[in-house]
């Protein structure tokens, strides 16, 4: 059977298969979106089988070294917490023997050498927005 569309005649197979593919592009979106989701479904649960085999297996050696693990894990933490708090009074103690140097062989702006420093930042700031201030409402 010949269908005839316009000036071309179609064979019936050819109208059949035109008609039963899909050609929208949201079809594919969805078809990608589903294997991508499935895959990853599938690997979010190849991964908490693993998980729950390792733990199956950690466990009871866990449960066994405990009295080892435990202490050795307090000792640990604080033979690094001592560490970290001698390595800050090394560096507290480096500082203040360094201001102490430099106080004493004269290295040190005095006070008022600081206030005059700190006036002049200001002042130079109070300039600033002071022209940014002019600038905007010129416009």
């Amino acid at each position: 059977m010949v269908i005839i569309s316009g000036n071309k005649p179609k064979p019936m197979s050819q109208i059949l298969r035109d008609s039963v593919l899909i050609n929208h592009p949201q079809a594919v979106r969805f078809s990608i979106a589903a294997l991508t989701g499935g895959s990853l479904m599938d690997l979010a649960g190849l991964a908490l089988t693993g998980t729950m085999i390792a733990l199956f297996i950690a466990t009871p050696i866990l449960v066994f070294f405990s009295p080892i693990i435990v202490p050795s894990i307090v000792v640990l933490s604080m033979v690094t917490t001592g560490f970290m708090f001698s390595g800050g009074c090394l560096a507290a103690t480096l500082a203040a023997v360094a201001w102490t140097y430099h106080y004493f062989t004269g290295k040190h702006p005095t006070v008022a050498e600081q206030l005059h420093c700190l006036k002049v930042k200001i002042g130079g700031k109070a300039r600033d927005v002071k022209e940014r201030v002019v600038d905007n409402g010129s416009q």
